[in-house]
């Protein structure tokens, strides 16, 4: 059977990315975690039945959390199904969540998930450190993105 998760280059099986976070938000760090899941969730996550959009995370006695991942149902798991917007546990080392912690004490800082992917056979999920951007901050962004794009195509017309 064929995996529906495409392959990317360096290994990486992607599963979802969040590209509304790099439009809502200044990413200032990137920290790769894995999640605890319940065997009922692995056929969502291999057929890409996952919505990054609302989530978050957080740091919480200690352990980080992640809520509002949402994982459609298996409809093969019959009672031993899963809760499609329950929190889940991240795994990271102590030091590095102490050190989000630190960060986080910081006002206007949240932890968003990037991506979440396959890699060597387990999930993972990227998190990103990430400051609101204001509505004047997007706007710019779009306007350079529209800068570059005209310019490619510009480059692109004259070979």
């Amino acid at each position: 059977m064929k995996s529906r998760v495409p392959a990317d280059t360096d290994g990486k099986k992607i599963i979802s990315n969040n590209r509304r976070a790099f439009h809502d938000y200044e990413i200032l760090e990137k920290l790769e975690v894995g999640i605890v899941l319940r065997g009922s969730e692995l056929r969502p996550l291999r057929s890409g039945e996952v919505n990054l959009k609302d989530a978050w995370a957080e740091e919480a006695a200690g352990e980080l959390w992640l809520h509002d991942l949402n994982i459609n149902s298996n409809p093969f798991a019959n009672r031993l199904g899963h809760d499609p917007l329950r929190k889940r546990k991240l795994l990271a080392n102590k030091r590095e969540i102490e050190r989000l912690r630190q960060k986080m004490l910081n006002p206007g800082l949240t932890l968003i998930p990037l991506a979440l992917y396959f890699k060597r056979g387990k999930v993972k999920v990227e998190l990103g450190l990430a400051r609101g951007k204001r509505q004047y901050d997007k706007r710019e962004t779009i306007a350079k993105k529209d800068l570059q794009r005209d310019m490619a195509r510009e480059l692109r017309g004259r070979d």
